[in-house]
């Protein structure tokens, strides 16, 4: 093997695997000790709700708006923390939004509201799994950001979630 098609094969695993990884959790917070924005998993309480009331919010809002406007003029914490705000409990897959069938695909959810399913995996979980800086789910490696981070399945929570 000449250098050429060695450094051709070793490019080519280097797009592979940075394609593969990813480079996630990304560095999407404030500035922490170190100099570098922080990653989701780096930020305290304090500073997700901030990064969920300035990055997170205004991304549901114009997704729900632009869907419902009337359903959805006002979004705030509540639309998917229910009792975030009441009794400080923010903790996700929630029991506070509707289950989801656990089904491959979402047959189920696609059958019953295919609009509102098709808007959710189309533009919700992109928007949200970029905001936070997690990786989107994968449904080969099923792990990543996606609908059970916040749904609970048939029998409680799902992927590792």
């Amino acid at each position: 093997m000449d250098n050429k098609s060695f450094i051709t094969i070793i490019l080519i695993l280097t797009a592979a695997s940075t394609l593969l990884c990813g480079c996630y959790p990304k560095r999407v917070g404030p500035i922490g000790p170190e100099g570098k924005q922080l990653t989701w998993e780096k930020m305290n309480l304090s500073q997700r709700k901030a990064h969920m009331r300035q990055k997170v919010l205004p991304v549901a809002a114009d997704v729900f708006g632009t869907w419902q406007p009337e359903r959805f003029a006002q979004v705030n914490c509540s639309l998917c923390h229910v009792q975030g705000d009441t009794q400080g409990i923010y903790d996700m897959p929630t029991t506070d939004l509707p289950r989801l069938s656990g089904a491959l695909l979402l047959g189920p959810e696609f059958e019953r509201a295919p609009e509102t399913t098709r808007l959710k995996l189309n533009r919700l979980v992109p928007e949200m799994s970029a905001a936070l800086g997690l990786k989107p789910f994968s449904i080969i490696t099923r792990t990543g950001f996606g609908c059970y981070s916040c749904h609970l399945g048939p029998k409680g929570a799902m992927f590792g979630k």
